[in-house]
């Protein structure tokens, strides 16, 4: 089932065409806490037509970009040159866990006052006098 998947869509984890170039040109780098598996070009090579080296990701799941680590992001857009599984970083005590892009799903944010926040909404306050052309 899991190969029919990668040979008809693209939204689920990687497509036959990535399957083939990752074993072919890939050399892993690293896991990240979601089971997302990040790649780049082996051996270092350069991309002839880009000047530098290709990175790319496998995710572990349905294709969304907002499930990919801060530090994962940085290396995977040439930020930084050294990916997060080649070194010892402490994330500092004020930095939350990531958390996916939530926008479009039940747990989006809702602030007070939204149509789609739960609860009563609360009453106008009478400071908004609508427009009326020709004023």
């Amino acid at each position: 089932m899991k190969l029919l998947l990668q040979v008809f869509t693209w939204w689920n984890s990687q497509t036959i065409g990535t399957r083939f170039h990752t074993w072919r040109f890939g050399e892993r780098v690293g896991e990240d806490e979601l089971g997302n598996v990040y790649y780049r070009t082996k051996g270092g090579a350069k991309d002839k037509a880009l000047g530098f080296q290709r990175r790319w990701v496998i995710y572990n799941g349905p294709i969304e970009a907002s499930n990919i680590p801060a530090g994962w992001n940085g290396w995977l857009h040439h930020t930084v040159d050294v990916a997060p599984s080649e070194e010892s970083y402490q994330p500092r005590e004020w930095q939350q866990p990531h958390q996916q892009n939530w926008t479009g799903t039940a747990l989006a944010y809702r602030p007070q006052g939204s149509t789609l926040a739960e609860g009563e909404r609360p009453p106008a306050t009478g400071d908004y006098q609508a427009w009326t052309p020709g004023r």
